[in-house]
């Protein structure tokens, strides 16, 4: 039996892990691999402290998840591999309510980013950083 996602180090299990898959993954890793070249230790740090704060309430993220996704050359096609890689990679590792909670989170997430770039899209704006 897998247990849920409890602390900083399930986090930073979960995000190496998934991260790891992207990098691998034909289809969204180039387009990750190219906007993160030589950053993605960075990368990788930002996101342990996002996950952090969104499901175990302890506030170590600072910043704005959106503006460096508006201009990335993605379609609803890439969320849905986003997702299903997440999920997966979730699923695989753990189960309870804060892991099923993380899947949840990324969904929404996945859904408000693709509507944010398709309005700025058609927009033919940039949103503020």
């Amino acid at each position: 039996m897998r247990k849920d996602i409890e602390n900083i180090e399930d986090i930073k299990v979960l995000v190496d892990t998934f991260y790891g898959r992207v990098q691998e993954n034909e289809f969204i890793g180039p387009i990750f691999n190219s906007k993160l070249e030589g950053r993605w230790p960075e990368h990788l740090e930002k996101m342990y402290a996002f996950w952090q704060t969104i499901l175990l309430e302890e506030y170590t993220y600072r910043g704005k998840p959106f503006p460096p996704h508006a201009q990335l050359p993605v379609e609803g096609e890439h969320f849905e591999e986003w997702k299903r890689i997440f999920n997966g990679t979730v699923d695989e590792l753990y189960e309870g309510k804060i892991a099923d909670e993380a899947k949840w989170r990324a969904e929404r997430m996945a859904a408000m980013f693709l509507s944010k770039i398709e309005y700025f899209r058609e927009a033919g704006m940039k949103p503020l950083e």
